[in-house]
């Protein structure tokens, strides 16, 4: 029986973290727990004066790229100002 690993999800950007290339570093080359590599490297954010509304924005040009459909896109959007990034 596999085991089901816990889904991580960015505390930036909502993405869902499955494998370990889709987590950020930290400054010591170790991942990060906590935000995607598309939002973190090398214990910095990529973006770091993007606001909530744009990386809300951002995400939603994102998955309609990707063929998400509108309820799970305005879903994430409303998850995005919750998580920790935001709330800090």
């Amino acid at each position: 029986m596999e085991h089901h690993q816990h889904l991580s999800f960015c505390q930036s950007c909502a993405m869902p973290m499955a494998k370990p290339d889709d987590y950020g570093t930290n400054l010591d080359g170790s991942q990060s727990k906590e935000y995607c590599h598309y939002c973190y490297q090398n214990g910095q954010f990529t973006e770091p004066d993007i606001t909530v509304e744009l990386m809300m924005t951002k995400c939603e040009c994102i998955m309609k790229q990707m063929d998400i459909p509108n309820e799970q896109i305005e879903h994430t959007k409303a998850r995005i100002p919750l998580l920790k990034r935001w709330r800090e």
